[in-house]
């Protein structure tokens, strides 16, 4: 036994958080034991009344305080216009831009049959109605650019061309300051496709 089991518990339950290895486990825990004790609470109390007060938005799947987000509460906000994104965080991405006005529709992962994750198990259905009643006529589609976010736009896009919306999906391509000896293939080819003019 390396460490007493109170030490030993919050190794383990910290190398349950995404990212966290059990070397890092190890280092915020000895941190955690040797700030003050109300640094720790507040730590604590912080991570429960998130669990306790935080929701899902009923409109668009973003985190929310009550029944609606911020952003579906903001009149400001065109709600014509939608982002589609994978999750919530993707939302903090996104307003980072200062380019968005519209509101969101966080899906809550992307089609991946491999994980077992289907169009059944992604609030897909609720986009659809979204787009019915609340008269939207663009559907911007943010979704990861990988295998798994490619799929999603597809079939997301298929499925609003009948419904006479327009179906846009965010451009990608080169970084801004990268180099073009280092980009993949398919990047490069993204950025060709996806070319502005000047």
């Amino acid at each position: 036994m390396l460490y007493t089991p109170p030490i030993a518990r919050l190794v383990e339950e910290l190398s349950k958080l995404p990212g966290v290895g059990q070397k890092t486990a190890q280092r915020l825990a000895f941190h955690l034991l040797k700030i003050p004790g109300e640094e720790a609470r507040s730590l604590a109390d912080a991570i429960i009344e998130a669990r306790e007060r935080v929701t899902f938005c009923s409109r668009c799947f973003n985190f929310a305080q009550g029944e609606l987000c911020d952003y579906c509460m903001d009149s400001r906000r065109d709600p014509t216009l939608v982002c589609v994104v994978e999750r919530p965080q993707d939302i903090v991405a996104v307003e980072r831009t200062g380019e968005f006005r519209g509101l969101y529709h966080v899906l809550g992962g992307a089609i991946s049959p491999i994980d077992g994750i289907g169009p059944e198990e992604l609030k897909i259905r609720e986009l659809l109605e979204r787009v019915r009643k609340d008269g939207v006529r663009e559907i911007i589609v943010a979704t990861n650019p990988r295998v798994e976010g490619e799929a999603t736009a597809i079939y997301l896009a298929d499925l609003l061309k009948p419904l006479g919306v327009r179906a846009t999906r965010i451009a990608s391509g080169l970084p801004v300051g990268g180099d073009l000896e280092y980009a993949d293939e398919v990047t490069l080819g993204r950025a060709l496709k996806g070319r502005l003019d000047l």
